[in-house]
């Protein structure tokens, strides 16, 4: 397949994983380009991609935006650019190898050979596959999927997953400008709307692991912000961008 791959990655303070992160993601046979979008880290983390920038020209790139500005905004700038730019499928994964760079090609092919729409990498649909995390975060994060799913009336188990793959048409469909949530629930927001919408989406069992280095951007503001976004989801019309149409006709 010739499909034209973007992995998405937000950064802020990661000069201990990013240049690991994009050598690996950069090594694979089935290529992928990378798009850093650094929210004005004070560690370094833009100069040392500038510098990688030099061996691969044509593969990775970046964005660099003032300050911390959240982490749903930052998708939403990678999501246009690369719809700009012509990508036919997009992931969202992070820096510090919580999320196994291994996996991207099953997420890839959950999508272009087995036919979904979106793809995600699960850590709850199989079990629980979270290694490393103290037992509070992970039954934090747990519960908080299964009132999401309550809540929303999905059939997703890990709604907060970070570890994603979009088909370009998921991405064109949905009204990225009236996307509201910027932290962790934008990542329930996104399926939601995608699931509303019509859009077939498939869940991939991965192993998540607690990273090794740097520092977690987890907050309780986060969490409440998660909270109280699907309490005013699930009362929201969700309609597709100007201009576009559902899949199934809805």
């Amino acid at each position: 397949m010739n499909d034209r791959k973007l992995v998405i990655i937000p950064t802020y303070n990661e000069r201990e994983n990013i240049e690991k992160i994009s050598r690996k993601v950069l090594s694979y046979p089935e290529e992928y380009n990378i798009l850093v979008i650094d929210d004005g880290s004070p560690d370094g983390t833009a100069a040392i991609v500038k510098t990688l920038q030099g061996e691969y020209p044509d593969r990775l790139f970046i964005l660099e935006r003032e300050g911390k500005l959240g982490l749903g905004t930052a998708y939403i700038m990678g999501f246009k650019w690369a719809l700009e730019k012509g990508y036919d499928y997009i992931f969202e994964m992070d820096a510090d190898f919580s999320h196994n760079p291994d996996d991207l090609g099953r997420l890839y092919e959950a999508c272009a050979v087995d036919g979904a729409d979106l793809s995600i990498g699960s850590r709850y649909c199989d079990g629980v596959s979270v290694v490393n995390w103290p037992f509070r975060r992970i039954m934090m994060s747990f519960l908080a999927s299964k009132y999401v799913k309550g809540v929303l009336g999905v059939g997703i188990h890990d709604t907060t997953a970070g570890f994603v793959c979009y088909s370009s048409k998921v991405l064109s469909t949905i009204d990225l400008d009236n996307v509201r949530m910027k932290g962790y629930g934008f990542q329930i927001e996104m399926k939601f709307t995608a699931k509303k919408l019509g859009f077939k989406i498939r869940e991939v069992p991965i192993i998540f692991i607690n990273r090794k280095e740097g520092t977690s951007k987890m907050s309780s503001g986060i969490f409440g912000e998660a909270f109280w976004g699907v309490i005013y989801l699930r009362f929201r019309k969700i309609s597709p961008a100007p201009g576009k149409t559902a899949p199934a006709g809805k």
